[in-house]
Order: structure tokens, then C-alpha cells, then sequence
């Protein structure tokens, strides 16, 4: 039997929610299929630890991270805290601590759902959304000067590496090429930021040139934002900076009809550190607690993370599964319905045991 040891880090919000959900349906995939089994290990590190200790994990939290083959993560972030503390010293710790460059966010319209666009438009989304994860207006680089002066000012930097284009811009092109169309858009803003953006550009069409068979194009973000909702047939990999890509891809998902559906994965490439999985819907203060949070996005992301395991059948059954669900029901509030967790989160289940079942 295949193990694979996952480290299991519910967060805040809702995030405890789905990714218990998400351990739930990835222990009935494990006993119905027989042949692989996910052993888990939970840390409670989020905002509810820095309450009690000033810090969002313990200090050797990324080490303890090295010796698993992959992160599940549900959310981070909370009310009365500031988002910058959360954020950076939980979720992007980790991703950059752990060399998770590639962010790689799926977006479809699963079976059965129906977007903000008309029929004929929501139907043409089939679009991977490729974000470099660790430079850009996230790299870190600023700072405060003059506090409570008349000249007080703030600063951040937008830093862009050759080595970092370069990597995430292959990376890009390799996923394309894998992908039926074989087609990728890089997005920029080079002719407004002149020159890390200028970088992107020259960097991209060089690592481009290396890919003759890929059809690729080119797009500002401000046009992309739009042609992503009147023309989202034209497009099918997309390539990003940091800060675009984390605009565009909350706006795909919510193109395919909830956020709750959104999956993501940071990806460490060379595979020297484990990669993380996440929904990426947030902690949802708003529905927190009240067992109604849509597990769907946890569900693709898991699938996500058997495809990268290697657990690819696995991964094709969870999909079809979570696409019968998406189909009849049952459906929580955000996707029209009435629904709780857990009954989503039985109703896949069931769907799994039935389609393992029709394969045996």
C-alpha cells in the first residue's frame, strides 16, 4: 500500500470546516480504492495560537513542514488581526520558506453549476491560471518611515528576478504544452510600471522562443480582467505576475459560480519541499461556525493533491464524484441551496462509493 504523510493545517474561518471534510472524503477514496492511504498529521496553528502565543506557528514551523509529502491548508486570517500579520507569517511563510513558487489555480464551470455569464459564455471556461508566487508587490521589500509625521510614508517594492521569471515562465510553457490547445497568455502591465514589468516581458519572450509549437499572446491585465468575461473562450493558460494573477483568478472563480468551488495549488517544482493545497476561499468570518461552508473547493483541491502524488486515479475519481454532486445536489447556500457540510460532504462520499463500485 502507497502512503503518503500530509500535514493538515485547518487555519481560521472556515478553513477547519472543509479541510476536516477534505480528510473525511480522502479516507473514503483510501478505503474504497484499497491500494493507497493518506496518513494525516493536524497542527492547529492560525490565528487562535498567535492569541495565546504572538506567533501564527511555532518558529521551527516550516522544518516540521519538510518531512511531508504534501500540505493540505484551509484558510488563514481574522477579524481582529491584522491581515498582514496573518497572511505573512502563516500562509506566505510557508509558501516561500518552502520554495512554493508556482501558483496553479484550475478554473472550470464543474457540471451542473452555472456562473454570472450567460450559458453559451460560462460554458467556453476551461482555464488554468499560472501565478508566480514568490516575488512582485509580495516579495516583502519596503518599509515605514517618520511615524505620525506630516511626512510620514509607506513603501513596498515590487521585486522581479530574471531566475524568478524565467523558472515561473517555463513552468508556464510546460503546462501549456501538456494541455489540449496548447495555447498560453502571458498578462502584463509593461506599459505602465517600465521596468520590472519590462523585465517580465523580455524574459518571457525568451523563455517563449523555446516553445515554437505553443500559440501564445499577450494581454494587459486591465484588458485581460475584461476579456476574461466577454471573450472567455479565446483563453485557456494564463500567465501571471503575483499581484495580477491573485486579482484575475478570485475573478475567474467567482466567473464559475462560487468561490467555495475555487482550488489552488503552491507548487514546489524541483520537489526538494513539500507542495501545499488550498481552497481559496478565505476564512468567511461571516458563515464561520455555522456548518455551511461549501467543501467543494477542499474536494478539488485534494484531487489536486493526489494528481501531484501520483494518485491519479484516484484524483479521476474524486473529480467525477465531485461532479455527480455538483450536478444533483445537494448544494450549500453560496451555490443556491440549503444544504450543510456534511451532507455535501456525505453525498460525496456516497457518489465515490458508487463509482467505485461501477469500476470493480
Amino acid at each position: 500500500m502507497r502512503r503518503h504523510r500530509i500535514a493538515a493545517i485547518g487555519g481560521d474561518g472556515i478553513g477547519p470546516e472543509v479541510i476536516s471534510a477534505g480528510l473525511e472524503v480522502l479516507a473514503a477514496l483510501s478505503e474504497k480504492l484499497g491500494d493507497f492511504q493518506i496518513d494525516a498529521q493536524g497542527y492547529d496553528w492560525g490565528s487562535e495560537l498567535y492569541r495565546s502565543t504572538g506567533q501564527m506557528m511555532p518558529v521551527d514551523g516550516v522544518e516540521t513542514l519538510r518531512r511531508f509529502d504534501a500540505i493540505f491548508f484551509g484558510a488563514v486570517g481574522a477579524p481582529d488581526i491584522a491581515d498582514h500579520i496573518t497572511l505573512w507569517e502563516l500562509r506566505l511563510a510557508i509558501c516561500q520558506g518552502l520554495g512554493q513558487y508556482a501558483n496553479v489555480r484550475p478554473t472550470k464551470l464543474l457540471p451542473g453549476m452555472r456562473g454570472p455569464l450567460l450559458p453559451e459564455l460560462g460554458s467556453q471556461i476551461d482555464w488554468v491560471i499560472v501565478r508566480e508566487n514568490s516575488e512582485g508587490e509580495y516579495a516583502g521589500v519596503g518599509g515605514r518611515a517618520h511615524a505620525a509625521l506630516a511626512l510620514e510614508l509607506a513603501m513596498d517594492v515590487s521585486v522581479f528576478t530574471r531566475a524568478g521569471i524565467e523558472r515561473i515562465a517555463r513552468f508556464a510553457c510546460d503546462l501549456a504544452m501538456k494541455r489540449p490547445r496548447k495555447r498560453l497568455t502571458v498578462v502584463t502591465k509593461s506599459n505602465a510600471q517600465r521596468h520590472g514589468m519590462v523585465l517580465w516581458d523580455q524574459v518571457c519572450r525568451e523563455v517563449l522562443a523555446d516553445y515554437p509549437e505553443l500559440d501564445s499572446d499577450w494581454m494587459l491585465v486591465d484588458a485581460m480582467a475584461a476579456k476574461m468575461v466577454t471573450t472567455p473562450g479565446k483563453y485557456d493558460t494564463i500567465l501571471a505576475t503575483n499581484l495580477h494573477a491573485d486579482v484575475l483568478s478570485d475573478l475567474a472563480s467567482a466567473l464559475t459560480g462560487s468561490l467555495g468551488n475555487g482550488a489552488t495549488a503552491n507548487l514546489n517544482p524541483p520537489g526538494d519541499a513539500p507542495s501545499m493545497f488550498e481552497p481559496i476561499h478565505g476564512s468567511a468570518f461571516d458563515i464561520t461556525g455555522k456548518g455551511i461552508s461549501n467543501p467543494i473547493g477542499a474536494f478539488w483541491t485534494a484531487s489536486m493533491m493526489l494528481d501531484h502524488l501520483g494518485e491519479t486515479a484516484a484524483s479521476a475519481v474524486l473529480m467525477e464524484a465531485i461532479g455527480s454532486v455538483c450536478q444533483s445536489g445537494p448544494y450549500t447556500p453560496d451555490m443556491g441551496g440549503q444544504a450543510n457540510t456534511a451532507a455535501v460532504t456525505h453525498a460525496v462520499i456516497e457518489a465515490i462509493t458508487e463509482i467505485v463500485r461501477g469500476k470493480t
